[in-house]
């Protein structure tokens, strides 16, 4: 005798408690964990710069903890159900609950559901809350953290409003200056004029770039170009110090808005830090969702009794939850690399593990 699905049950509610409890344990757990071995490695820096409590506490760690643990979600998820999971099955839970008349479908509602809620929670952390948490981290780490090595970038070309091309031979972060810049207006697909200049040093402050020993050929219809030179020329143009040096840091930091009009602006201009940008847009959506496909496949590996218990459970839900997370970082090589777009690189963990508890959860019930 089957049952009919008429809203949540107790039995539900009882899987549900039991799936959060346990996953927010874990968490906390783990956050502690986290916060013991970053203070280990870090305690020397902070006592040596004497960097405030209040600024560890609130402006670095209640900003990294949330950053890591929403990253790695997915596994944590898969870890839980795995865990509490098996201990019903080694209980025979999971067989009264099969005997009972409820289907192994209808067993799986509490579970989506739970996975569900993650899933949105983790979506909106990536959407509205990490972005700003993860500016002030970011800030707090360049103000008292050794600050990488900034290195020069060579040969850059933009495209700006209007068809104007911008080209750089150089640029230095340290002083914020390009060296060899050029601008030419090729507006309506003809050249009207060239702006070329021995440096060009970016103001911070106005946004202002500042020429120095410039030229300027404009081009007529005719015979003649008209030639114009100075010491110092100031200009302002759509490009700025940070377009120079956006990495994974700098963009986690940008809410979906600024994320999709930093993704116009990087396809407009041809710049290939565009991927880095593509990936992060990505990776929000792509790792809430697969806490669903990982949730089906613990359900499906855990509820049949097995000689190793719990520990070959464990074994395997561990080996197969960092095998996706591999699979994951190995998978934004193909974007970085132009292989394949973010679109469909991004997703193919996704794709491919989806598959995988399709599978799972056809046997799963025999």
């Amino acid at each position: 005798m089957s049952m009919k699905f008429r809203g949540l049950q107790r039995l539900d509610w009882y899987i549900i408690r039991k799936f959060l409890v346990t996953f927010f344990v874990a968490i906390a757990f783990l956050s502690l964990i986290i916060i013991i071995f970053d203070v280990s490695e870090k305690i020397d820096d902070f006592v040596r710069k004497e960097v405030p409590l209040k600024e560890i506490v609130y402006d670095y760690y209640l900003n990294f903890v949330p950053y890591f643990l929403n990253m790695y979600s997915p596994l944590f998820v898969f870890l839980t159900v795995i865990f509490f999971t098996s201990k019903m099955t080694q209980d025979s839970e999971v067989i009264a609950i099969l005997s009972s008349g409820i289907s192994y479908h209808r067993l799986m509602v509490p579970y989506l559901v739970s996975a569900t809620l993650i899933a949105l929670l983790s979506l909106g952390l990536s959407q509205w809350i990490l972005p700003p948490a993860n500016a002030t981290r970011v800030q707090f780490e360049q103000k008292y953290n050794p600050l990488r090595k900034v290195q020069a970038r060579r040969d850059m070309h933009y495209k700006l409003e209007n068809d104007h091309f911008v080209y750089m031979e150089s640029f230095s972060g340290y002083n914020n200056t390009a060296y060899n810049f050029t601008l030419e207006d090729l507006s309506g697909g003809e050249l009207h004029s060239k702006i070329s200049a021995e440096s060009a040093q970016y103001d911070t402050l106005t946004g202002v770039w500042h020429l120095r020993n410039w030229f300027i050929r404009d081009y007529s219809g005719g015979l003649e170009d008209h030639i114009r030179s100075g010491r110092q020329l100031d200009t302002v143009l759509s490009l700025t110090r940070d377009d120079f040096f956006r990495n994974r840091y700098t963009i986690s930091e940008l809410n979906q808005k600024e994320l999709n009009q930093l993704i116009d602006t990087q396809i407009m201009r041809g710049d290939a830090s565009v991927n880095l940008t593509l990936i992060e847009k990505n990776n929000r959506f792509s790792l809430p969702f697969s806490a669903l496909i990982l949730t089906i496949i613990a359900v499906a590996l855990c509820t049949k009794k097995k000689r190793g218990g719990m520990g070959w459970n464990l074994a395997a839900g561990t080996a197969l939850g960092f095998s996706y997370i591999l699979f994951m970082q190995f998978s934004e090589m193909f974007v970085i690399t132009d292989t394949l777009p973010a679109s469909i690189a991004i997703w193919m963990p996704n794709y491919l593990y989806a598959i995988i508890a399709i599978v799972l959860y056809i046997r799963a019930p025999k």
